[in-house]
């Protein structure tokens, strides 16, 4: 049985259009039949042209939702959208690489896309292996060309252990793999060229109209933009200000100036420099000055980020608003709603050639320092508010920004004099890397901050060779938790006593404190429980002679819970977790919560408390799915199952226990080969085993592996005998059934 994608977005991950995507449909229809013929399909054209736009209309176009083009023939692609359905019944997938410059995060980026959590130390290709192997979708690959030969190779291997997987690559150059079929993509004929144009224009002002005077002057306005889609709506935005015939007279003076170009450089190329010169001539010195120094920016930004980044004394802050507003009007900057709030993009196109400008200035290091300062701050303000009732702002706001901190990182690491501010902004994310499911990312960028040549001395070099020794300790205590979160125990010890050591000669309290408090979660998972109730009882001790309290410290009080709830010793685990229950409902602190709850729930079980143990551990299952925190979801997800047997319910419980096993191939066996960790989930085999029977519970478990973790929660929510219709929809794959394979599995589940 295969594992579903866990992903809580029906049927893949694709964006909605922001606007009406207009014409190409001869091109949609061509695009679409070799997808039906062949397994990878490159998009291939001219910065511009349109390449990303048609890959995901033709993706939405599989998904069922017919574009434009598509609509007046939409009886008659009825049974081949059917047919898409079935050949990509887990998914249409888009992964965005524009952002992704370092070669060893292009996997950590498809797996993200496609929702993966993995906290193990498997390389992620191995993972993205393993999880497309028995799977049928589509992955829509985007602005891949700074990493075609990483992406070529990996795409390349995919495609071999993955006999269901379909790739559209949109790009400017093919990835030029075996099988890879082509599709050049032209600019916009005439007739859809001024469509564009003058659907562009009206957005920009309702009150622009194609009148019979206007047109010839606006389709040569097309022809002198070759109809490339992007020169297009840069040329849309100008017509809110400008007459037709003013926008041709300056795109005509513009042309002239580069008619004696460089040799060599392709006319529509030229035409897409020359559109974006233009609207750079066009804007005001000011604006100009902000649309180079946004150009720092990877991805999205908010305006405080703009104002701190770009405002100085040839730019003022409170002007930065204004301006924004004047680029956003040009189509220069696109506007974009997220979990975080509202966040500004810049095309990479236009970004490319703002930081060609910002770089004939001089003053790129400058902004690029100033972008850095930015999101170190930033980091440092989450650490703080992750402790606290906005945990999962915080949250979502990290996500939002991972590209632009995965910048600032790559900027401290390029000085070897600034290492530390590498180390420190590395360390202070750890409650992401642990908190969220991110631990390969973490590990990646606090191995590579702690290398000899990240400008670090050795490890015998003293406090008085190291000035900024307290964030090398910081950052080796977070990946010594890392690590051991991945099941990497050799090293995690190593991390955590060079730690210790190193806080001992420094004199750095706090740091030791955590070197022992790792330790000791280290021992609790390998089963050693003596050693963990003397390091994290000694821990606690060191936290607070040094006056730390954060989500961390609770956590160490929560193990030591652990271990003595074990042991046996009941009382003992509840009064510590029913003192962090309290501490967490005053600050409004709740993933460290999540796992006092977990505590709480296994005393109430061995107390015959059954109601409140299903009470605590569904509050713990929504929190830690908030989190996408798998360690806690699938150990409350096993204890869930067995307080469901135990109330009587084995073939529900049954379900859970399925639904729990793939999540174990994301956490590991290693780090939870635990006899204790591990008996909930072997004592509930055994009893709904003999209560099913190894047939029954088998076919049940089954059912629970195609359960989504979206689907899994809204389950585990109710009680067995309060579940109806608010789950039955939400049974097969992400969102209900999707395609013919779906609506049979689903009608096969209904009693």
């Amino acid at each position: 049985m295969r594992q579903r994608p866990l992903r809580d977005t029906a049927w893949g991950n694709l964006p909605p259009e922001l606007n009406r995507f207009v014409g190409r449909g001869g091109e949609l229809a061509g695009l679409g039949r070799l997808l039906e013929s062949s397994r990878l399909v490159t998009v291939t054209g001219v910065g511009g042209v349109g390449k990303s736009r048609l890959a995901l209309a033709a993706a939405r176009t599989l998904a069922g939702g017919a574009g434009p083009a598509e609509r007046a023939q939409e009886d008659a692609q009825e049974g081949a959208q059917e047919g898409a359905q079935e050949r990509y019944c887990d998914g249409l997938w888009l992964a965005e690489l524009a952002t992704v410059r370092d070669p060893a995060l292009l996997e950590l980026a498809l797996a993200e896309a496609l929702g993966l959590t993995d906290h193990t130390t498997r390389p992620p290709r191995t993972v993205l292996a393993e999880h497309l192997a028995g799977r049928r979708l589509l992955l829509v690959l985007d602005g891949y060309e700074q990493l075609v030969e990483e992406t070529a190779g990996l795409v390349r291997e995919l495609l071999l252990r993955s006999p269901g997987l379909r790739v559209l690559a949109a790009g400017r150059r093919p990835l030029d793999l075996e099988g890879e079929r082509i599709f050049p993509l032209a600019p916009l004929a005439p007739q859809e060229a001024l469509a564009l144009l003058a659907e562009r224009a009206a957005e920009a002002d309702p009150a622009f109209a194609v009148t019979g005077a206007d047109r010839a002057v606006l389709a040569e306005v097309c022809a002198r933009l070759d109809g490339i889609p992007l020169a297009l709506e840069l040329a849309a935005a100008r017509l809110r200000v400008l007459p037709p015939a003013q926008v041709l007279a300056r795109l005509e003076d513009r042309f002239a100036l580069l008619a004696g170009g460089p040799r060599g450089v392709l006319p529509r190329h030229r035409t897409l420099r020359t559109a974006i010169g233009w609207s750079h001539e066009l804007c005001t010195p000011r604006e100009r000055l902000l649309w180079a120094r946004l150009s720092v920016f990877a991805g999205l930004f908010d305006l405080d980020a703009a104002e701190y980044v770009c405002a100085g004394p040839d730019l003022p802050v409170e002007g930065v608003l204004d301006l924004v507003g004047e680029l956003l009007a040009q189509s220069l900057l696109a506007r974009e709603e997220t979990a975080a709030g509202v966040r500004y993009r810049m095309l990479e196109t236009v970004r490319l050639y703002g930081a060609g400008w910002l770089e004939s200035t001089g003053d790129g290091r400058r902004l690029r320092r100033r972008h850095r300062d930015w999101y170190m701050g930033l980091a440092t303000w989450c650490e703080l508010d992750w402790f606290g009732p906005r945990q999962q702002e915080v949250a979502a706001l990290v996500e939002v920004e991972l590209p632009n901190l995965r910048l600032a990182l790559e900027c401290c690491l390029e000085e070897p004099d600034e290492a530390h501010l590498s180390q420190y902004l590395a360390g202070t994310l750890w409650f992401y890397w642990a908190g969220c499911g991110r631990l390969t990312e973490g590990r990646h960028w606090l191995d590579r901050t702690l290398e000899p040549c990240a400008g670090t001395a050795g490890p015998g070099s003293g406090p008085a060779e190291r000035p900024y020794e307290s964030s090398r300790l910081k950052a080796l205590w977070v990946l010594g938790y890392v690590a051991a979160l991945q099941g990497d125990a050799v090293a995690a010890m190593s991390a955590l006593y060079e730690c210790r050591e190193g806080a001992a000669q420094a004199r750095n309290p706090v740091a030791a404190a955590y070197a022992v408090h790792r330790l000791g979660c280290l021992a609790l998972v390998s089963d050693d429980m003596a050693r963990a109730r003397e390091l994290l009882g000694s821990a606690l001790e060191r936290y607070r002679e040094a006056g730390e309290l954060n989500s961390g410290v609770l956590m160490c009080q929560v193990e030591l819970a652990m271990a003595l709830a074990f042991q046996g010793e009941l009382a003992g685990a509840l009064s510590l977790c029913e003192e962090v229950r309290d501490i967490c409902e005053e600050r409004g602190e709740r993933w460290t919560k999540a796992y006092a709850l977990y505590v709480l729930a296994y005393a109430a079980l061995d107390a015959g408390a059954t109601a409140e143990a299903r009470r605590l551990l569904t509050e713990c299952v929504e929190i830690n799915h908030t989190f996408h925190d798998l360690v806690g979801l699938v150990l409350a997800l096993e204890l869930l199952a067995l307080v469901t047997v135990a109330e009587g319910h084995p073939a529900e419980a049954a379900v859970l226990q399925g639904a729990a096993e793939p999540m174990w191939d994301g956490v590991g066996l290693q780090l939870f080969g635990s006899g204790y960790f591990n008996a909930p989930r072997l004592m509930c085999q055994e009893r709904a085993g003999e209560l099913l029977g190894a047939e029954r519970y088998a076919a049940y478990a089954a059912e629970g592996r195609e359960l989504s973790r979206e689907a899994l929660v809204v389950r585990a929510r109710h009680a067995p005998g309060e579940r109806g219709a608010a789950t039955a929809g939400l049974r097969v794959g992400r969102g209900g059934p999707r395609g013919p394979r779906a609506q049979r599995r689903a009608a096969a589940d209904q009693p």
